[in-house]
């Protein structure tokens, strides 16, 4: 039976700190070590478990809080080394690698597509 790979999505908050965001980051850490347990607990049925933490991304919701700050969309571009927020379609390439029969070794990890703001 063939039992396809869990893979979770958050943010780079749950490696960064914030001001005033101990219980969103909190949330988003969580989130990253449920998987890894998940991981664990679940290899041996052959399920893997495996995070993905974008960093910003161009969504509707941004788009829409972008619109009535938009000095917020230079500040999150200068965040990465590429100098720009992410498109959805940039995620789809991990994405489909996670979920394929080339990733069938990978499990308990965290993949990060940041542009690069984490080697800040």
């Amino acid at each position: 039976m063939l039992i396809p790979p869990e893979v979770d999505c958050h943010d780079l908050r749950a490696h960064f700190q914030g001001f005033r965001m101990v219980a969103y980051n909190s949330s988003k850490s969580a989130v990253l070590q449920m998987a890894r347990c998940m991981a664990c607990e679940l290899g041996g049925k052959k399920i893997r478990v495996n995070t993905l933490s974008p960093g910003v991304i161009r969504t509707q919701l941004a788009e829409a809080f972008f619109d009535k700050r938009p000095e917020m969309l230079n500040e999150c571009s200068r965040m990465n080394p590429l100098g720009r927020i992410a498109r959805p379609d940039e995620l789809r390439g991990v994405v489909t690698w996670l979920a394929s029969d080339a990733s069938t070794f990978c499990t308990g990890s965290n993949i990060v597509v940041d542009g690069g703001q984490r080697a800040w």
